[in-house]
């Protein structure tokens, strides 16, 4: 059975903690960042290759909600899920979950948006969502449409 969700190992630093322990926030988005990376990697590496160029996957949103703690040698699962696709903008889920002795604790919920553009002149431009890129995170919905957009009874039955 497939996974619902790309899954990014890691294991805590010492130098991603404070003086008490714990992991300073700013890491928290830079495992997001490599676990992008690493899906690029996997699963859309065609894109890479226009990241080396013109294209750009820039944040443009993000927020976390932490709801437990872990310290260095914490072993962490980032699971990322595509919340919402556009045209030019990835919707991200991100939950970090703590692994240990077998036991997995979700300690945040991370939402991040991030916007495809371009650099035309000097100029940033929206970008349409690479195709290879769009078709590899469609595995990984949250909710995968049941229904085009659009269609339905507008509420009535």
């Amino acid at each position: 059975m497939r996974k619902q969700y790309y899954e990014y190992r890691h294991v805590v630093g010492f130098e991603e903690t404070n003086l008490v322990g714990n992991v300073y926030d700013v890491y928290y988005e830079r495992w997001q960042g490599r676990c992008r990376e690493m899906f690029l990697l996997e699963h859309a590496p065609g894109v890479l290759d226009q990241l080396s160029g013109d294209l750009e996957l820039r944040p443009v949103d993000s927020e976390c909600e932490h709801l437990g703690e872990v310290s260095a040698f914490d072993e962490v699962s980032i699971r990322m899920r595509l919340d919402e696709l556009t045209q030019t903008q990835i919707g991200f889920a991100f939950d970090v979950v703590r692994v240990r002795d077998g036991v997995e604790d979700l300690i945040a919920r991370c939402r991040q948006r991030v916007a495809c553009v371009r650099d035309v002149n000097g100029a940033s431009t929206p970008a349409q969502v690479p195709a290879q890129l769009a078709s590899a995170l469609s595995v990984y919905a949250v909710a995968p449409a049941t229904q085009a957009r659009g269609t339905g009874t507008g509420g009535r039955a």
